[in-house]
């Protein structure tokens, strides 16, 4: 579990094809220390397992297996060596929920729409698959490519979200442009509610769960 408070902006510096997966290095010494082989940590929102870690002059690395589903299902599929990344680890067990409670199963990808910048803060305007637009809020939570951000405005097919200095310095919104794909992953409270109160209506057949994106055990929901 995570809250969608990114630690650390790191850099995809290797992507090795493997068939039908690809195992990505990444850089981000914040994140890596400390980590060991099995655990957690989200790359742009999807929650990986560390295959293996590494020390190097440029600072601590980690690999992640990353299956076929998963580059399809996500934007990790469109990384390349270079590309800058959104890190977190895992929340520990009585550490403040500093965002919103993100599972690391990502719901959908979006794409950036527009941007609006302004003297201390930028508007981005980010499309919305139409099986996610009911879960999704005025002044809700939402998760973009692992940020736990509050939605100002939600339409049928977009929403819109507004970003502080710190988020545009420290993030991949910062840089990201009209027509990036993002990952996107909405409350997992909603669906749980959805599911719940389709199942009560009398005669109402259970309510579909969208197609979930990864998670560390690369399951697809």
């Amino acid at each position: 579990m995570f809250t969608g408070i990114v630690e650390e902006l790191g850099e995809i510096v290797a992507i090795e094809d493997l068939g039908d997966a690809s195992r990505f290095q990444v850089r981000g010494p914040v994140v890596t220390d400390g980590a060991k082989h099995g655990d957690s940590i989200a790359v742009n929102g999807v929650c990986l397992t560390v295959v293996d870690r590494e020390e190097g002059s440029a600072g601590g690395e980690f690999s992640a297996d990353v299956m076929a589903e998963t580059l399809k299902r996500s934007s990790l599929g469109a990384l390349a060596v270079g590309s800058r990344v959104n890190l977190e680890r895992p929340m520990a067990l009585g550490g403040r929920l500093g965002g919103h409670l993100v599972q690391g199963h990502v719901d959908g990808t979006g794409t950036i729409v527009e941007r609006t910048p302004s003297e201390h803060w930028e508007i981005v305007k980010i499309s919305l698959p139409a099986d996610l637009s009911r879960y999704v809020v005025e002044k809700g939570s939402i998760t973009v490519d692992g940020i736990s951000l509050t939605v100002v405005d939600a339409g049928s097919d977009h929403f819109t979200v507004s970003l502080i200095p710190t988020t545009l310095a420290l993030t991949t919104l910062g840089v990201k442009q009209p027509g990036d794909p993002v990952n996107l992953e909405v409350d997992v409270v909603a669906k749980y509610v959805e599911r719940m109160l389709g199942d009560r209506a009398p005669g109402a057949a259970p309510s579909p769960t969208p197609a979930s994106g990864t998670t560390e055990g690369e399951a697809v929901s």
